[in-house]
């Protein structure tokens, strides 16, 4: 549930927390067994719009920051395209996460690459 919640500021990222976001951000839920009070205190959650400093990285483990990052460029792309803002706000997350530059660099291309291959499902 923490790599759920720490994506409710990528979706937010560009101002804006779209439907397509609000459902993808839904099947995580579904994907990871949410209970129904977790999904409605995520739903809660995200009603405001949340930024990087309110991702807690004491609840996320060394796996679940790569697996974070790689979930956010999935966010990045539900609307079809990945804009300058989001590219930039993932190399933050990168940087906040504690991910070198090197292996986040890697996270995040192949990251893409999937994403693209994705665009017909998302």
């Amino acid at each position: 549930m923490a790599i759920v919640k720490a994506l409710v500021p990528v979706a937010w990222a560009d101002g804006v927390f779209a439907e397509q976001e609000r459902e993808t951000l839904e099947a995580l839920l579904d994907a990871f067994g949410a209970t129904e009070d977790e999904k409605n205190a995520l739903r809660d959650y995200a009603k405001d719009r949340r930024t990087l400093d309110d991702i807690d990285l004491q609840t996320l483990s060394f796996d679940d920051r790569r697996i974070l990052l790689q979930h956010a460029v999935l966010i990045s792309f539900v609307d079809g395209e990945q804009g300058d803002d989001e590219r930039a706000f993932l190399d933050q997350l990168a940087t906040k996460l504690k991910i070198s530059a090197d292996e986040s660099r890697s996270i995040l291309t192949s990251a893409a690459e999937r994403a693209k291959k994705m665009l017909n499902m998302l």
